[in-house]
């Protein structure tokens, strides 16, 4: 039995274009007029066909007239649709990365400007210091070999830029500027007991000379418990200094002080630079060797004048085992002490240093040299009162 489909009024198979009512009327007529052969009825299967695809295309014509407005409900199979669309929605996720890209890439520009320059905002701020963008120096590793360069702009300081036309503009704050080294075993000391030295022999420099109780003429008791009173002397000598100070006891051979009735820090911070080293003592003991400078600024007090006094400091303390020595455990022993003043009175011996400001009458020039106060290439003679030459 064959299984082929009936041909429709075409000529053509099962896929033959559909025949209209109109067009299959037409031409019944022409049959029953003597025209052609009368049409072939068509197989159910071929209505069926018809139908449907009649269906479709009405269909899909009901969807092209609602398209605009809302969408149609989709006749297509699932998927018919899917590459144009999603090819849209990837062209627009490519613009929208494209588009934080740029963004993101102009946030991490702006951030490293003002990381590298932050005058750029500051300067615009009420009170903004155009020097804050100069970028620190690095640790102070080996001694200097010439003075350090001017710093920017006048060289006189205000009470809102303090450290202008100072070099000391790029140093360190405070104890940021004091970094002890890495600690090994030495002299018989253990890597830790080195690195108590080290850390004590900081502590003490910052309890002499950065302390506010201490910059106030106060008694430094914290710096004075640091040390050893087992260390036959040093103890007394200092502790008598400080309640009697003259020329032969003199606290600032070990501490910076200024009369409050004279002088006061401006703001908290000090400017700091140096190194500290260490090497083995006796067998039994570690040795530690500090040189800083510290530049402090200060306002007359009672007015608004500013002025910088510099101090430059080396200091060499021991950290002694107590089954070798006679010595108290964790305490420092102090065996050298020098010191160098930039802008303080030399022949005043009341244990305060007197800086000179820029309204104060002219003294009579002091014996000796000029002297740089920044210059830590070289070092002053103790005892020596030159003639600045910057603060």
């Amino acid at each position: 039995m064959s299984t082929n489909t009936p041909e429709g009024p075409s000529g053509r198979g099962d896929g033959a274009a559909p025949v209209s009512d109109e067009k299959w009327a037409e031409l019944v007529r022409q049959a029953e007029a003597g025209g052609a052969g009368a049409p072939k009825e068509p197989s159910a299967r071929a209505r069926m066909v018809t139908a449907r695809l009649r269906a479709l295309d009405e269909e899909a014509a009901r969807g092209r007239r609602g398209r605009k407005g809302k969408q149609p409900d989709s006749w297509q199979p699932d998927g018919w649709r899917t590459g144009p669309a999603r090819q849209e929605g990837h062209d627009r996720s490519r613009k929208r990365r494209r588009a934080a890209g740029v963004l993101g890439m102009l946030v991490v520009v702006g951030a490293l400007v003002v990381t590298m320059r932050p005058s750029l905002v500051t300067e615009h701020l009420p009170g903004g210091d155009p020097s804050a963008d100069i970028l620190p120096l690095p640790a102070e590793t080996a001694p200097p070999t010439a003075a350090p360069a001017d710093g920017l702009g006048p060289d006189r300081p205000t009470e809102q830029e303090p450290f202008r036309g100072s070099p000391a503009l790029r140093w360190a704050d405070g104890v940021d500027g004091i970094e002890i080294p890495v600690a090994k075993a030495s002299g018989g000391m253990s890597k830790g007991q080195v690195e108590h030295a080290l850390r004590a022999t900081r502590q003490l420099l910052v309890e002499a000379n950065l302390d506010p109780v201490t910059l106030r003429g106060e008694k430094p008791r914290e710096a004075l418990e640091l040390l050893d009173p087992l260390q036959q002397g040093e103890r007394e000598l200092l502790e008598r200094s400080l309640a009697q100070p003259d020329e032969e006891h003199d606290p600032l051979m070990m501490f910076t002080r200024f009369d409050p009735d004279e002088a006061r820090l401006v703001g908290d911070v000090v400017k700091t630079r140096g190194r500290m080293t260490f090497e083995a003592g006796a067998t039994g003991s570690v040795e530690v060797h500090a040189d800083y400078t510290f530049v402090y600024p200060l306002l007359r007090a009672g007015g608004d004048e500013v002025t910088r006094t510099i101090v430059r400091r080396r200091l060499t303390t021991a950290l002694h085992d107590p089954q070798k020595f006679v010595a108290t455990r964790d305490k420092l022993s102090v065996l050298r002490s020098e010191q160098n003043f930039g802008n303080a009175a030399c022949e005043v011996n009341d244990g305060y240093l007197h800086p000179s400001f820029p309204s104060d009458a002219p003294n009579r020039r002091p014996a000796g040299q000029d002297v740089d106060p920044y210059d830590r290439s070289e070092w002053q003679p103790d005892g020596s009162c030159g003639t600045v030459t910057r603060t």
